[in-house]
Protein backbone atom coordinates (compact mmCIF):
# COMPACT_ATOMS: atom_id res chain seq x y z
CA UNK A 1 0.00 0.00 0.00
CA UNK A 2 2.76 2.35 -0.66
CA UNK A 3 2.56 5.89 -1.29
CA UNK A 4 4.78 5.88 -4.30
CA UNK A 5 2.80 5.60 -7.27
CA UNK A 6 3.23 2.73 -9.80
CA UNK A 7 5.89 1.14 -7.51
CA UNK A 8 4.23 -2.22 -6.66
CA UNK A 9 7.40 -4.45 -5.92
CA UNK A 10 9.12 -5.91 -2.90
CA UNK A 11 12.85 -5.41 -3.15
CA UNK A 12 15.06 -7.29 0.32
CA UNK A 13 18.17 -4.95 1.43
CA UNK A 14 21.12 -6.13 2.94
CA UNK A 15 22.41 -3.15 4.96
CA UNK A 16 26.25 -3.66 6.22
CA UNK A 17 26.83 -6.36 6.84
CA UNK A 18 30.81 -5.98 6.91
CA UNK A 19 33.61 -7.78 8.24
CA UNK A 20 34.23 -4.71 10.79
CA UNK A 21 30.80 -3.91 11.39
CA UNK A 22 29.22 -7.36 12.00
CA UNK A 23 32.75 -9.18 13.63
CA UNK A 24 31.98 -8.85 17.29
CA UNK A 25 27.68 -8.32 16.89
CA UNK A 26 25.22 -10.23 18.78
CA UNK A 27 24.14 -13.33 17.48
CA UNK A 28 26.50 -12.68 14.36
CA UNK A 29 25.98 -15.69 12.57
CA UNK A 30 22.70 -17.04 13.26
CA UNK A 31 21.16 -13.09 11.89
CA UNK A 32 24.14 -13.78 8.64
CA UNK A 33 22.34 -17.24 8.24
CA UNK A 34 18.94 -16.00 8.48
CA UNK A 35 20.50 -13.13 5.60
CA UNK A 36 21.40 -15.98 3.43
CA UNK A 37 18.04 -17.63 3.87
CA UNK A 38 16.32 -14.69 3.03
CA UNK A 39 18.92 -13.53 -0.09
CA UNK A 40 18.46 -17.07 -1.37
CA UNK A 41 14.45 -17.08 -0.88
CA UNK A 42 14.69 -13.55 -3.02
CA UNK A 43 16.80 -14.50 -5.64
CA UNK A 44 14.28 -17.76 -5.97
CA UNK A 45 11.75 -15.70 -6.42
CA UNK A 46 13.19 -12.98 -8.53
CA UNK A 47 13.12 -10.48 -5.95
CA UNK A 48 15.50 -7.88 -6.22
CA UNK A 49 18.66 -8.09 -3.58
CA UNK A 50 19.49 -4.30 -2.64
CA UNK A 51 23.16 -4.46 -1.24
CA UNK A 52 24.39 -1.39 1.01
CA UNK A 53 27.80 -1.18 2.43
CA UNK A 54 29.21 1.68 4.10
CA UNK A 55 32.63 3.55 4.58
CA UNK A 56 34.08 5.80 7.03
CA UNK A 57 37.24 7.00 8.29
CA UNK A 58 37.12 3.80 10.60
CA UNK A 59 35.96 1.62 7.81
CA UNK A 60 38.19 2.63 4.86
CA UNK A 61 36.88 1.77 0.99
CA UNK A 62 38.47 -1.20 0.12
CA UNK A 63 39.90 -2.38 3.43
CA UNK A 64 39.38 -6.20 5.16
CA UNK A 65 36.73 -4.70 7.64
CA UNK A 66 34.59 -2.78 4.12
CA UNK A 67 34.35 -6.60 2.65
CA UNK A 68 31.07 -7.96 2.88
CA UNK A 69 31.11 -11.12 5.22
CA UNK A 70 32.33 -14.32 3.09
CA UNK A 71 29.21 -15.86 3.95
CA UNK A 72 27.34 -13.28 1.49
CA UNK A 73 27.95 -12.74 -1.55
CA UNK A 74 26.33 -10.37 -3.77
CA UNK A 75 25.82 -11.18 -7.52
CA UNK A 76 26.91 -9.22 -10.04
CA UNK A 77 23.46 -8.02 -11.59
CA UNK A 78 22.30 -6.67 -8.00
CA UNK A 79 22.90 -3.45 -6.73
CA UNK A 80 25.13 -1.92 -4.70
CA UNK A 81 24.98 0.94 -3.07
CA UNK A 82 27.98 3.03 -0.82
CA UNK A 83 26.99 5.40 1.81
CA UNK A 84 28.53 7.42 4.20
CA UNK A 85 25.70 8.49 6.40
CA UNK A 86 23.50 5.96 8.24
CA UNK A 87 20.25 6.39 6.34
CA UNK A 88 20.85 4.30 3.34
CA UNK A 89 19.16 6.91 1.26
CA UNK A 90 21.42 9.89 1.90
CA UNK A 91 24.09 11.19 -0.81
CA UNK A 92 23.44 7.73 -2.42
CA UNK A 93 21.44 6.13 -5.60
CA UNK A 94 19.45 4.08 -3.75
CA UNK A 95 16.07 6.32 -4.58
CA UNK A 96 16.91 5.80 -8.07
CA UNK A 97 18.03 1.85 -7.85
CA UNK A 98 14.69 1.19 -6.31
CA UNK A 99 12.27 3.51 -8.34
CA UNK A 100 14.05 2.00 -11.73
CA UNK A 101 12.82 -1.62 -10.31
CA UNK A 102 9.32 -0.35 -9.62
CA UNK A 103 9.75 -0.81 -6.15
CA UNK A 104 7.88 0.69 -3.00
CA UNK A 105 7.76 -2.18 -0.47
CA UNK A 106 11.61 -3.26 1.64
CA UNK A 107 11.90 -5.81 3.80
CA UNK A 108 14.92 -4.74 5.25
CA UNK A 109 18.05 -6.75 6.92
CA UNK A 110 21.51 -5.86 8.19
CA UNK A 111 23.66 -3.64 10.88
CA UNK A 112 23.71 -2.07 12.94
CA UNK A 113 20.51 -1.99 14.40
CA UNK A 114 20.40 1.28 16.37
CA UNK A 115 22.49 2.81 13.31
CA UNK A 116 21.99 2.24 9.96
CA UNK A 117 19.28 -0.11 10.23
CA UNK A 118 17.19 2.32 12.00
CA UNK A 119 18.25 5.55 10.44
CA UNK A 120 17.49 3.77 6.70
CA UNK A 121 13.94 2.53 8.00
CA UNK A 122 12.90 5.84 9.07
CA UNK A 123 14.32 7.22 5.98
CA UNK A 124 12.41 4.77 3.82
CA UNK A 125 9.32 5.28 5.60
CA UNK A 126 9.23 8.86 5.86
CA UNK A 127 10.08 8.95 2.07
CA UNK A 128 6.86 6.74 1.42
CA UNK A 129 7.72 3.04 1.04
CA UNK A 130 6.21 0.36 3.11
CA UNK A 131 9.05 -0.68 5.28
CA UNK A 132 8.97 -4.49 6.88
CA UNK A 133 11.93 -4.68 9.36
CA UNK A 134 13.34 -8.81 9.56
CA UNK A 135 13.17 -8.80 13.38
CA UNK A 136 16.28 -11.91 13.92
CA UNK A 137 18.06 -10.68 10.22
CA UNK A 138 19.41 -7.38 11.75
CA UNK A 139 22.12 -6.69 14.53
CA UNK A 140 24.38 -4.53 16.43
CA UNK A 141 27.63 -4.69 18.74
CA UNK A 142 27.69 -4.41 22.36
CA UNK A 143 27.75 -0.54 23.15
CA UNK A 144 26.75 -0.86 26.81
CA UNK A 145 30.40 0.50 27.86
CA UNK A 146 29.21 3.67 26.33
CA UNK A 147 25.62 3.63 27.88
CA UNK A 148 23.65 1.90 25.66
CA UNK A 149 20.92 -1.03 26.44
CA UNK A 150 22.65 -4.59 25.94
CA UNK A 151 22.61 -5.70 22.34
CA UNK A 152 19.39 -8.16 22.70
CA UNK A 153 17.20 -5.27 24.18
CA UNK A 154 18.36 -2.78 21.82
CA UNK A 155 16.92 -5.17 19.08
CA UNK A 156 14.08 -6.51 20.69
CA UNK A 157 12.79 -2.39 21.82
CA UNK A 158 13.74 -1.60 17.59
CA UNK A 159 11.10 -5.00 17.06
CA UNK A 160 8.90 -3.79 19.18
CA UNK A 161 8.45 -0.16 17.99
CA UNK A 162 8.58 -0.69 14.16
CA UNK A 163 5.37 -2.96 13.96
CA UNK A 164 3.42 -0.20 15.80
CA UNK A 165 4.57 2.69 13.50
CA UNK A 166 1.87 4.49 11.16
CA UNK A 167 1.37 6.82 8.62
CA UNK A 168 -1.51 7.45 6.14
CA UNK A 169 -0.97 4.91 2.97
CA UNK A 170 2.47 2.99 4.00
CA UNK A 171 2.76 -0.07 6.65
CA UNK A 172 5.56 -1.22 8.82
CA UNK A 173 5.64 -4.00 10.31
CA UNK A 174 8.51 -6.56 11.76
CA UNK A 175 8.37 -10.59 10.46
CA UNK A 176 10.72 -13.26 11.10
CA UNK A 177 12.68 -14.92 8.63
CA UNK A 178 10.80 -17.80 8.60
CA UNK A 179 7.63 -15.38 7.48
CA UNK A 180 8.84 -13.57 5.16
CA UNK A 181 6.61 -13.28 2.03
CA UNK A 182 8.08 -12.02 -1.20
CA UNK A 183 4.67 -11.95 -3.12
CA UNK A 184 3.85 -8.17 -4.24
Amino acid sequence: MTTLPDRPHTALMVIDVQKGVVGAAHRRDEVVANIGTLVDRARDAGVPVVWVQHSSEQLAQGSDGWQYVPELTRQETEPLVHKTYGDSFEATDLEDVLAGAGVGRLLVTGASTDACVRSTIHGAFARGYDVTLVGDAHTTEDLTAWGAPPPDQVIAHTNLYWQFQAAPGRTAGVVETKEVSFAD
